[in-house]
């Protein structure tokens, strides 16, 4: 059971990475902070069945559940501004790292990018990807091979444009 020091220490400790890891994958913040403040009170909520010890991949675990939640219903909104179009992300003249890597993440499925941005930006091991994710080790392993291996190839595929 979590005590309301533990649920105000998870809060302190691990807002910050929740938080980055969902704006990682969604680039809205209405939306991400939305979906943190969900985390927490998920956690409030079940505060009773949550071992203290296993806060901060349960509260991984729920972002990444309400991540996916979030990208299905949002794919099936339809864009009312017909004439927006987006300014391009990568233009020839102008190298942004930055802009090509978001593009490239975006190009993710959003397993291989949940793992591939626990792993490489938020520095978990595979056996807590695991238990965030409900995969094993070794699925964790084979999807992120995965992941590297599409960012690799469509950096390489970007190199040619330019």
């Amino acid at each position: 059971m979590i005590s309301v020091q533990d649920y105000n220490n998870a809060v302190k400790e691990h807002t910050r990475s929740i938080f980055r890891f969902l704006y990682k994958s969604l680039r809205d913040r209405e939306a991400t902070n939305d979906l943190v403040q969900d985390c927490y009170l998920k956690l409030w909520q079940n505060r009773e069945k949550i071992n203290p010890e296993k806060i901060k991949p349960w509260l991984f675990s729920v972002a990444h559940n309400a991540m996916l939640d979030y990208l299905t219903s949002s794919s099936r909104k339809v864009q009312l501004d017909e004439d927006f179009q987006a300014p391009p992300v990568f233009q020839k003249n102008d190298f942004d790292a930055k802009a090509i890597l978001e593009r490239t993440l975006n190009e993710l499925p959003p397993l291989q990018k949940s793992i591939l941005l626990l792993r490489d930006m938020e520095g978990y091991e595979y056996r807590e990807i695991g238990e965030i994710l409900g995969l094993t080790e070794a699925q964790v392993k084979v999807y992120l091979f995965r992941a590297r291996q599409k960012v690799k190839d469509y950096i390489k595929e970007l190199a040619h444009v330019i």
